[in-house]
């Protein structure tokens, strides 16, 4: 279970200027958000000005981490974030209200919970009937790096990997892979640069020249192969 601590995090900085892929994650998510969403693992809020619509009323944003929970009230104050983001510091079992949610984010988070598969069960009671659970993770256990060690991954993860761990009274709705091409510089950092965190140009040169063909690219190999793995499942509406 995702458990409250203090998060070096020294990735949330980098990339939260990858806007283009947060475009593209952005393009394939915002159709299955609802008016009550929750993202837990907020990190400083880098997700939601790309994924907020005018649709949503309500957005929780649940970090562990005092101290980026902190910039995240920081960046709503100053109206950086929209007013109707709302920080709780903790965890799922933080959440004393009983209130249902219509999304459920899980980006770039569930790889760093020891327990995956309990995380995603206790994050589907709190879905509304009807409410999907949305979750991004890295793919391919072979693409396992210095990076990932570094920034506290147990994991990367397959198709079937993602389907072993559906939640109950759920049904997966999509399951594709992202970023063809991005698939190619994981790989070159696994087996050539072993950097154990990439540098700001080499950010830079992902998010601006690979991600726009992997845009182009993804849907002509039908989204099965890439460096991401997206899984959208939706909660029963008789549960």
């Amino acid at each position: 279970m995702l458990t409250t601590q203090a998060y070096i995090g020294s990735e949330l900085e980098l990339f939260a200027a990858a806007t283009h892929w947060k475009s593209y994650v952005a393009t394939a998510l915002r159709p299955y958000l609802g008016p009550r969403v929750l993202e837990v693992g907020a990190g400083i809020g880098a997700n939601i000005p790309a994924l907020f619509t005018d649709a949503v009323r309500e957005w929780v944003a649940l970090e562990p981490d005092a101290d980026q929970a902190l910039q995240i009230s920081g960046a709503i104050t100053a109206g950086r974030l929209p007013a109707a983001t709302r920080v709780v510091t903790g965890t799922l079992d933080t959440l004393h209200d009983t209130s249902l949610f219509d999304a459920i984010l899980y980006i770039d988070v569930i790889e760093h919970i020891e327990r995956d598969a309990d995380e995603l069960r206790l994050a589907t009671q709190r879905l509304a009937p009807g409410g999907r659970l949305i979750v991004l993770v890295p793919a391919h256990q072979f693409l396992f790096s210095a990076f990932d060690a570094a920034i506290g991954h147990y994991r990367r993860y397959s198709r079937a990997g993602l389907l072993e761990i559906s939640p109950p009274h759920c049904r997966i709705e999509m399951l594709r892979m992202l970023d063809s091409v991005g698939f190619f510089a994981a790989l070159a950092n696994r087996a050539v640069l072993r950097a154990s965190m990439p540098t700001p140009r080499q950010i830079q040169v992902w998010d601006r020249m690979m991600v726009p063909i992997s845009r182009w690219l993804d849907p002509l190999t039908a989204y099965r192969f890439g460096k991401s793995i997206v899984a959208i499942w939706s909660r029963s509406a008789t549960v």
